[in-house]
């Protein structure tokens, strides 16, 4: 399995006012058609991040996202919205509703043995939204290299305490 340390840089982001704007970029070891199936899917996105229905593969197209791993009260966060941005094997954008904003992965032509996925996320919130948001696409994408490894989130074992690692870390950094 390929080493996710190797893979994520970790995560920066900047602030205006109550508007976050987070960053990361991922150099995948894997082919284009692959990573983009991997984020612009139905069947890609609930290996890593969410189960995707309705999702219309499309600008303009209808997407929500529910989040598989389940909040302490046993509750999936669910967020719909819209696909923004659409160039297939290049960029694909989801516009949501609620807390999650828009969230953008840029695939870039392979360099070398890998693509570079540049992902932005950009929210309203306070600044423990931001941290929370940092840990957890960070974690989302340690989830996101495991399954282009053919190793497919088990939801169902999932627990918080990975994703609350992840947090002190970007709290204790202040990025």
């Amino acid at each position: 399995m390929t080493d996710a340390t190797d893979v994520i840089e970790p995560g920066a982001s900047e602030t205006h006012g109550d508007l976050h704007i987070l960053r990361f970029t991922l150099r995948l070891p894997h082919p284009v058609p692959r990573v983009w199936a991997a984020v612009a899917s139905s069947a890609g996105l609930r290996g890593w991040l969410a189960a995707a229905d309705p999702f219309e593969p499309r600008m303009g197209g209808a997407i929500t996202l529910r989040w598989l791993n389940t909040d302490q009260d046993g509750q999936a966060t669910v967020a719909s919205g819209t696909v923004t941005a659409w160039d297939v094997e290049r960029v694909a954008e989801y516009t949501l509703e609620g807390l999650h904003g828009r969230i953008r992965f840029h695939l870039e032509p392979p360099r070398g043995d890998h693509v570079l996925l540049r992902f932005t996320n950009e929210f309203r919130g306070d600044d423990e939204l931001r941290l929370d948001c940092l840990a957890g696409w960070h974690d989302h994408f340690r989830y996101l290299v495991d399954a282009l490894d053919g190793y497919p989130a088990d939801w169902s074992k999932w627990t918080p305490l990975r994703w609350a690692g992840l947090r002190e870390q970007y709290a204790a950094a202040g990025r």
